[in-house]
């Protein structure tokens, strides 16, 4: 049990009627959850108000209310808060009820377009390699050292996020590594959560079916360096023109990194192969086992923030070298026909751009290039011409298909994809709506030398059509595909 009035500590409150020396067993912004002497906070939400369930939530057991309207009729047994922004709120009572968590660890947030996952994976990985207890938190998956914690959307809501570091702290992480999604800015899921540093790696054309205008977008992204405090760093990529941006108006201590600007840190890209790069990183060569530019600007950011961070140089390079790709994240196999199969989580035109280019870098010239790629449903429409336009620029032959369709007509996806097919494209242009059959005929069409590449779902284990989720594995479908055609 806990006092409210510890809970409420730094919420801004307008108005409070009942004891605030009530005492409170759990809080939730879920009525469903609410149970025996709970703080139920009422999230205005974008299909839901929580407001209708503040009844619902007193009848379940809830003592305590925090609103932004009050109940037109008041229960003298109950605590009643009014806040401007509950969600606002949420986040500052979710520190508070498990005490702050984030002051007793470093912690550190990636933001950005592309990239988040990877980043912050290697950084979790180096610093387990490294020797420290770790903790991560990303769009694949939440681990606490070895243990995983299978997570649902980029950036958890704000108790989940606190819960999270709480056990990260009670089993002894130094470290936590944190996708920050402009989502989770806007909608404060992160209010109250202290930052030891901050990174940006990249903006491009996404979730505009959210934000409305890139210019939102980007204000969104640049939010959360202006909350950082004057103790933490921030981190940009230079060679993004909106990386200085985000360094505008911050509090904390600005750091650059570029491939092809000047900058705190540095990277130049000396061979890049199938197998892995050779880098120039501050005038230190080091060889990794990830694959393109784009990882060269993943693995520079990890290094700065391990530099940043105070860690030795030599041994930070070392476990650099030794570091897997990300799983859906070009990750490739080769089957024993020589045909070259890549899974890339490339879901935005820029990163499907940046896989693309990275194939044509690494390949003879002699194979064909096959790319199969679809957009998401009730998702940002305007990129979807854009897509299928940039795969055909670089491929051979390209298949039009389903990523995750969700409540919208697959067909009607398609047929928007398909306008950015240009007439002298269309001969080297399929449509296969089931995911499935689009990567057995990718493969069908392949021979030795050949690369295939599957974008948009990378690490995903299942495809939502209709609001169903059913099982699906790009990586264990090609997989298992090849292997039945004996290519």
């Amino acid at each position: 049990m806990k006092l409210l009035s510890d809970i409420l500590y730094k919420v801004s409150l307008e108005e409070v009627i009942g004891s605030t020396h009530t005492a409170i067993s759990s809080v939730t912004f879920d009525s469903r959850n609410v149970k025996k002497d709970t703080l139920f906070i009422a999230i205005n939400g974008t299909s839901v108000n929580g407001h209708q369930f503040i009844e619902k939530a007193i009848n379940t057991g809830a003592v305590a209310i925090v609103c932004e309207e009050l109940p037109t009729h008041l229960n003298e047994n109950i605590t009643y808060i009014k806040v401007k922004d509950t969600t606002y709120a949420l986040g500052i009572i979710a520190c508070n009820y498990y005490d702050n968590p984030s002051e007793k660890i470093k912690l550190i947030g990636v933001t950005g377009t592309n990239g988040k996952t990877t980043t912050v994976t290697l950084l979790f990985n180096l610093f387990k390699a490294l020797g420290y207890n770790v903790g991560l938190l990303s769009t694949v998956q939440n681990k606490i050292n070895n243990t995983i914690i299978q997570s649902t959307h980029t950036t958890p809501d704000a108790l989940s996020l606190n819960e999270l570091l709480s056990e990260m702290v009670k089993q002894g992480c130094e470290y936590a590594f944190m996708e920050v999604s402009s989502h989770a800015v806007v909608q404060n899921r992160i209010s109250g959560i202290n930052f030891t540093g901050a990174v940006f790696t990249n903006i491009t054309h996404d979730h505009l079916d959210y934000h409305k205008t890139f210019d939102e977008y980007i204000k969104a992204k640049k939010r959360f360096f202006d909350l950082l405090p004057n103790t933490a760093f921030a981190l940009v990529n230079k060679d993004d023109r909106n990386g200085i941006v985000m360094l505008q108006n911050t509090k904390a201590n600005r750091y650059t990194y570029a491939l092809q600007s000047i900058a705190d840190y540095k990277c130049r890209i000396i061979e890049n192969h199938l197998n892995g790069l050779l880098l120039n990183v501050n005038n230190q060569e080091v060889w990794v086992k990830l694959i393109g530019t784009f990882n060269a600007y993943n693995v520079l950011a990890v290094y700065a923030v391990a530099m940043l961070l105070k860690q030795d140089k030599t041994n930070t390079l070392t476990a650099l070298s030794n570091l897997n790709s990300v799983e859906g994240r070009f990750q490739y196999l080769k089957s024993n026909g020589g045909v070259i199969g890549i899974v890339d989580y490339a879901h935005t035109p820029d990163a499907l751009k940046n896989v693309l280019e990275t194939i044509k870098d690494i390949r003879t010239g002699n194979e064909n290039v096959i790319t199969l790629v679809g957009c998401g449903g009730d998702r940002d429409s305007a990129k979807r011409p854009v897509m299928a336009a940039i795969a055909c620029e670089y491929s051979d032959k390209v298949i039009l298909t389903s990523d995750n369709p969700r409540s919208e007509d697959p067909e009607e996806i398609l047929n928007q994809m398909q306008k950015g097919v240009s007439p002298v494209d269309t001969k080297k242009t399929l449509r296969i709506t089931d995911r499935k059959e689009a990567i057995k005929t990718a493969c069908q069409f392949s021979k030795p030398g050949d690369i295939i590449l599957i974008a948009g779902k990378g690490h995903e284990k299942y495809q939502e059509i209709k609001g169903v989720k059913h099982d699906f594995d790009d990586f264990k479908t090609l997989k298992e595909t090849i292997q039945t055609l004996s290519i």
